[in-house]
């Protein structure tokens, strides 16, 4: 690979952008994919594939307090909270009563009642769905009337916007006036449900205000015929469909391109033939369970969020732990959008580094949370407020490194910040991973500690305050007094936390999913390509593959290259980081050569800014050859690339059209028994004869 433009002038030049404007050919929404199995059910019901459209309008601001009159009739309370108005802390219990109800209410099917009779709660699916739901103005676009406590359980993506009530999303409060907000339901993850929360504390002209706000997006007819629906508890939700860069990128992979579609086993509960979906979204039947939740994870939940806006003022500090497949992420994810029902935003402490939630795995983090999750990690990766590259999905080759790099972490976050911080931890709670769990609850100032259980016990001892005074750790020892006091600056005795335990009973519960997307490493490499999605131009178009993107350039020089999950000869550094994802990160001494590359004698632990790869060398002039979506000024801060064990995905490179036939860093011209040739990989998933009652 050559670049005419070699010259490096200076140090803030170190970085050369040569990048030129993008020429991409339009095309129109049409062309996008949709998805795939909703395409073939209503080709089946002879229902026309509708072209991709946004809103016209905008909704209200979030910030933005709706004024009393009389025509609207009832008044809010005057504090809102991440556009949510919240409710006083005797009115908690009650609220988190009617969430549990509500999830554990998704077997019931929805039925149609009078026009004054009250819905409590239901699925909503088959006739129900074409009673309380009208197409559009726009024809990709829906308006759907929910009952109080009426569930939607769906499988695809689209874009909800409350126009009359409140909905609720993996516990976030979606209320009217708020902006619209992104949903992400694809077969990798439990699917998501939509559950209508009522009005009942209002007093309005209900189907009179309810007019007025659907002459905007529904026919006269269409309008007539929902506002009959319209009680005093209702809500009512506007579905448009959505297409990203990200999902966009993904459905360019042919393994990938049913993504959004309901999986083999949920195909027979997919309901055909609604207004939803010309849109991308596909209802699901009660005979799948949905997202469930237990009695003491909601009252875990409750709990948490009182002691953070109650006595602790926002200051909470909860690390949530448990074994594998017990269900961290999703009651993470839940607990996140709940708090952010009542503060602006929450602190994230990554400490799982195959399952991250914002980055691509191998990484240790501490974000600022502002936006609600609603999703897997997948479709809201970020760029954290601190980083650091560890470079492999496990930590058992290095405790001491994976624990001075959560310390490093939480140093960094500032203590007179007043939001409550969520740290998720491994599923590793044997031997070894246990002591590091009690560590780290030896480490942090934590308030709650919240262990998730199965089967009606635990899978390790309970990691109460009492045991915490006897358990050894990997760095720490009984009694506990110990790092503590030093990151909290704190000379009294060692501080005390509050243990919650939550039992979870969803289906297949300590059991990895065996279907297509739906295992540990499917999930680390969808959470990668969502990373590498930002590559893409956000301007529709077809999907560019690697080879086609300019690169910057960068001289070997100025940037040093280690490898931190290995050891690798130094005179084979350049064949190993060659087309493979790098680390950028910035190391605290200035990088100096003597002439060539510079590579790293040990490992580092320095600050990441995030990834790249490295598309190509060029010894001649002494470049690399560097993709990533970092900002060019934050580039000119990077001097160190580092190679760990997370690989590109294979569907990256083996995608890329080339040229005469040929793919770019792909080859079968390559002698296998040469020693060292091949990389020893162990599927997991691979059953043995005996799992298969093969003698």
């Amino acid at each position: 690979m050559k670049n005419k433009n070699t010259q490096v002038k200076g140090k803030s030049q170190k970085w050369k952008d040569v990048r030129s404007k993008r020429c991409i050919s339009s095309i129109k929404s049409s062309d996008l994919n949709s998805s795939p199995v909703a395409v073939k059910i209503i080709k089946e019901v002879s229902v026309k594939k509708k072209t991709v459209k946004r809103l016209k309008k905008k909704p209200k601001a979030v910030a933005e307090n709706k004024k009393n009159s009389p025509a609207s009739g009832y008044k809010k309370s005057a504090f809102q909270a991440n556009g949510c108005s919240t409710f006083a802390l005797d009115d908690e219990k009650e609220d988190f009563q009617d969430w549990r109800e509500g999830s554990d209410s998704v077997h019931a099917n929805g039925v149609e009642t009078s026009d004054d009779t009250e819905v409590q709660g239901g699925r909503l699916e088959g006739e129900a769905l074409h009673h309380c739901a009208q197409r559009g103005n726009q024809e990709n676009r829906a308006v759907l009337v929910m009952q109080k406590n009426e569930t939607l359980c769906f499988r695809g993506k689209c874009t909800v916007t409350c126009l009359y009530g409140r909905v609720e999303v993996m516990g976030f409060t979606i209320d009217e006036g708020q902006k619209p907000y992104p949903l992400f339901s694809p077969a990798s993850h439990c699917p998501l449900t939509i559950r209508a929360l009522g009005n009942s504390e209002y007093v309005r002209d209900n189907r009179t205000e309810a007019s007025n706000i659907l002459q905007e997006y529904l026919s006269q007819a269409s309008r007539k015929k929902l506002v009959k629906k319209v009680t005093s508890s209702s809500s009512i939700i506007l579905l448009d469909p959505l297409e990203t860069t990200l999902t966009h990128f993904l459905s360019s992979f042919t393994h990938l391109s049913e993504l959004f579609s309901p999986p083999v086993s949920e195909l027979m509960s997919a309901v055909p033939d609604t207004p939803l979906n010309s849109l991308g979204m596909i209802p699901l039947a009660s005979a799948v369970e949905g997202m469930k939740t237990s009695r003491s994870c909601s009252d875990a939940l409750g709990a948490v969020v009182n002691a953070c806006r109650g006595d602790l003022d926002g200051c909470g500090v909860i690390l949530v732990c448990g074994t594998k497949n017990v269900g961290k992420s999703t009651f993470i994810r839940i607990l996140i959008n709940t708090l952010l029902n009542h503060t602006s935003s929450v602190d994230y402490l990554e400490g799982d580094l195959g399952q991250t939630e914002f980055t691509p795995a191998g990484c240790l983090s501490l974000s600022t949370v502002k936006e609600p999750l609603l999703g897997p990690p997948f479709t809201h990766q970020l760029t954290p407020d601190h980083m650091i590259y560890y470079g492999q999905p496990s930590c058992e080759t290095d405790l001491d490194r994976y624990l001075e790099s959560l310390k490093s972490l939480w140093r960094r976050r500032p203590q007179c910040r007043e939001t409550p911080v969520v740290i998720n931890t491994m599923g590793w709670v044997k031997g070894f991973g246990f002591q590091l769990l009690v560590d780290l609850i030896r480490f942090l100032p934590l308030t709650h500690v919240v262990q998730l259980s199965h089967g009606g016990g635990t899978q390790f001892p309970s990691l109460t305050p009492e045991f915490l005074r006897t358990a050894r750790g990997y760095q720490t020892h009984p009694p506990a007094q110990t790092a503590l006091n030093e990151l909290a600056e704190i000379h009294g005795p060692p501080r005390t936390y509050t243990h919650l335990s939550v039992q979870s009973e969803f289906q297949g519960v300590a059991r990895q999913g065996t279907a297509t997307h739906q295992r540990s490493n499917e999930h680390r490499e969808l959470s990668l390509l969502g990373y590498l999605s930002q590559l893409q131009s956000p301007d529709p178009g077809p999907v560019r593959p690697l080879h086609t993107l300019t690169p910057y350039q960068v001289p070997n020089t100025a940037v040093a290259l280690g490898v931190i999950h290995c050891e690798v000869a130094p005179s084979h550094m350049l064949y190993a980081a060659n087309a493979s994802l790098v680390g950028l990160c910035c190391l605290p001494e200035k990088v100096t050569s003597k002439g060539g590359p510079v590579v790293l004698s040990q490992t580092a632990l320095c600050p990441c800014v995030g990834f790249g790869v490295l598309r190509g060398i060029d010894m001649a002039r002494g470049l690399y050859f560097l993709l990533t979506p970092v900002d060019p000024s934050i580039l000119r801060k990077v001097n160190c690339l580092l190679l760990g064990a997370i690989s590109l995905p294979s569907c990256i490179l083996t995608t890329q059209p080339g040229f005469e036939d040929e793919m770019p860093y792909v080859t079968a011209d390559y002698s296998f028994d040469l020693t060292g040739a091949g990389k020893i990989r162990v599927f997991k998933g691979l059953m043995r004869p005996s799992q298969m009652g093969v003698q």
